[in-house]
């Protein structure tokens, strides 16, 4: 048996992850389940892409159950993906193809169709996380079923695409965007280091960062301690992209930022 990860925008107020573990759990009750996390923002798939694609380097080999789905009941695809790392369930929506692809494509995607493997619903078409994601991954996770009993193969063989936006030359800067604001406030940006050190930036540089009409000098520094409380700086982060911090406060509020929001990076003059 192979463990679950499991993401979601379900939140912790009612009992839906719950549900998916007892449903997990009576179909094989010494299964793992890793609660990734189930604080994506509602509906908003390209966080849970990017939550998916930051995590899932690090999780055990198994099956990743994602389930951020605005689109349930409706035409898009239920399906599951056979890669190297293990198997992907969750809808075809864009919210797997980044994790995907970073595990090296897949090599075989069903639509989960086959009733034997879903659980009655007793209501509406509205939560085929209990109903189709949980138990196909259950099956797959505990060596119940192979990936081609859940349902026909998609013969086009691709996910739905998420595309992601790149950073593009702006002046003699780079302009990127803010992709993801954790819990402290740091906001980590599309903008690698190479990116910066091809502007002839380096670690310990002064850099202006750009937000709309306002520009703020902060230095690009190793570690939070390198700046005195309440200032901000430019770090790599855990990641390995460029994420603007303020130590022991919040970027996103001093600087007023939010995900998806566009950042200019460039040397201080």
């Amino acid at each position: 048996m192979r463990p679950i990860s499991f993401l979601s925008d379900f939140g912790l107020t009612d009992e839906f992850v719950g549900v998916v573990h007892g449903v997990v759990a009576r179909i094989e009750p010494e299964l793992r389940v890793i609660d990734v996390t189930h604080g994506i923002e509602r509906g908003n798939v390209r966080a849970g892409a990017l939550a998916l694609l930051r995590a899932i380097q690090y999780l055990p080999e198994g099956v990743a159950l994602v389930v951020v789905d605005p689109g349930v009941g409706t035409s898009r695809r239920p399906i599951a993906a056979e890669t190297a790392w293990g198997h992907f369930v969750g809808p075809d929506n864009g919210v797997l193809a980044p994790a995907v692809a970073m595990m090296g494509g897949a090599s075989a995607i069903v639509a989960l169709e086959d009733e034997r493997f879903r659980v009655p619903s007793l209501g509406g078409a509205t939560f085929d996380g209990r109903d189709v994601f949980a138990p196909a991954a259950a099956v797959l996770a505990a060596g119940q079923a192979a990936i081609t009993d859940l349902g026909p193969v998609l013969e086009d063989d691709s996910l739905t695409p998420l595309l992601l936006p790149l950073v593009e030359p702006e002046g003699e800067g780079i302009r990127g965007e803010v992709w993801w604001l954790d819990q402290y406030g740091n906001c980590q940006t599309n903008v690698s280091p190479e990116d910066l050190e091809a502007l002839g930036v380096s670690p310990g540089d002064q850099v202006t960062v750009q937000i709309g009409g306002t520009e703020y000098d902060v230095p690009w520094q190793v570690a939070y301690g390198d700046v005195e409380p309440g200032e901000a700086l430019l770090h790599v982060d855990s990641y390995g992209l460029m994420a603007v911090a303020v130590r022991e406060g919040s970027a996103a509020e001093r600087l007023n930022l939010t995900a998806g929001h566009p950042v200019t990076l460039r040397k201080l003059a």
